[in-house]
């Protein structure tokens, strides 16, 4: 292994590590800058399977537990703000479901974001609205996801006007389900959820090409062995890639 992979490696699962330990740094970072996100916020991250990753339903309504958060990324980026914002009573939830797209989650979208009125609320949503459709799981269209994407948000914007968006970019891996095939179509999804974050002004999370970095130093089935799905090493990443963009960390 060379020495980059191996700092690369190493740096990833010292992310994980301090996450799980409640240390107060992540790789590379450096400590957020106070008041970037206030006091009381109420934090929530949506998505489907990569945010849910196993989360309790049964204390779907208490914030700032394991169970509630789930075992990926956003249980590792909430661990870190609680250590980091220790003093500022954050509430944090995670509200994703496995399987979701984006009519999902307008669905569901009054009980499961509405009303908890979010401060700061975090969006990773499109790969399925891409992989469904190519195994005739589903028959929505990238036009659909776009409408349905601006839908989403242009009511989220009505409902809470001064709610921070974070839109972060789907993304896939070239190993176990994902083949060359998916790259041309999922780019649209991509250039979507990036379009949308320009439109509505929104922080936006470029996952996509934090793995493509991160494939340079180890194989993608490392991050992610299905291709999709991100194992502990890939969420850590996750976690601090979130953390640089949201809270203006150095990488």
């Amino acid at each position: 292994m060379s020495s980059n992979r191996r700092e690369f490696l190493t740096g990833s699962l010292i992310a994980g590590t301090a996450c799980l330990a409640g240390r107060s740094r992540t790789v590379a970072a450096a400590e957020p800058s106070s008041g970037t996100i206030p006091p009381g916020s109420v934090i929530l991250f949506q998505g489907d399977s990569i945010t849910d990753t196993r989360r309790s339903r049964e204390t779907a309504q208490t914030p700032n537990v394991r169970s509630t958060l789930g075992s990926g990324y956003a249980w590792m980026a909430a661990s870190q703000l609680l250590v980091d914002h220790s003093k500022s009573d954050l509430k944090i939830f995670n509200r994703g479901i496995s399987g979701n797209k984006v009519p999902d989650l307008a669905e569901r979208w009054d009980a499961d974001c509405l009303e908890l009125k979010p401060d700061l609320l975090s969006i990773l949503i499109g790969v399925n609205d891409y992989w469904h459709r190519r195994n005739g799981r589903y028959d929505g269209t990238l036009k659909d996801y776009e409408t349905g994407y601006r839908a989403l948000l242009e009511r989220t914007r009505k409902a809470l006007p001064n709610v921070r968006l974070v839109l972060c970019e789907p993304f896939a891996l070239k190993c176990g389900k994902v083949d060359d095939t998916w790259f041309p179509d999922l780019a649209g999804y991509r250039a979507v959820a990036r379009k949308m974050s320009e439109e509505f002004k929104t922080t936006f999370v470029p996952f996509q090409q934090m793995f493509d970095r991160a494939v340079a130093y180890a194989e993608p089935a490392e991050w992610a062995a299905d291709g999709v799905h991100p194992s502990p090493s890939g969420a850590a990443l996750m976690a601090h890639e979130w953390q640089r963009c949201v809270l203006g960390m150095s990488s």
